[in-house]
């Protein structure tokens, strides 16, 4: 068997389930922030967010890291030194930080001290978006 293919799959298997959560659980604040006046439906989205963070996203946004590195590894260290992958991975920074962001929201939502509109996360639900698509786009076409 093919270990690089191996790797390469379940990379894109655990980006899949991180970006899902990633496009999922802002979509949950969304309804959250617009229900903080009914306690018992709040307590469920805290519930729901709570285990869309810890249950799904950050372990498939771990395992997305560790098999990045080991494709990374399959195929050379010296790889780092392009610049598609140099933008690639500054994108996926972006969306690590993207995702302790949303974690510090949760933690918000948890204390009952979200500050923020449901409109609000209407507007960052699209970062992950924005940023899979040009990941997406510098991997296959690797422009520079």
């Amino acid at each position: 068997m093919n270990t690089y293919l191996l790797f390469k799959s379940l990379h894109l298997i655990a980006v899949i389930s991180w970006m899902a959560g990633l496009l999922y659980l802002p979509r949950i604040f969304v309804y959250h922030s617009q229900s903080n006046d009914k306690p018992l439906v709040s307590e469920v989205f805290k519930v729901m967010e709570k285990k869309l963070f810890f249950y799904i996203m950050t372990p498939a946004m771990t395992l997305s890291w560790i098999f990045g590195l080991v494709l990374i590894h399959e195929i050379g260290f010296e790889q780092l030194g392009q610049k598609w992958m140099i933008l690639k991975l500054v994108f996926v920074i972006i969306l690590t930080l993207y995702h302790f962001y949303l974690g510090r929201i949760l933690g918000q939502f948890k204390l009952d001290t979200n500050k923020h509109s449901h409109k609000y996360y209407r507007y960052i639900n699209e970062i992950p978006t924005l940023l899979l698509i040009l990941i997406i786009f510098v991997v296959i076409f690797k422009p520079i």
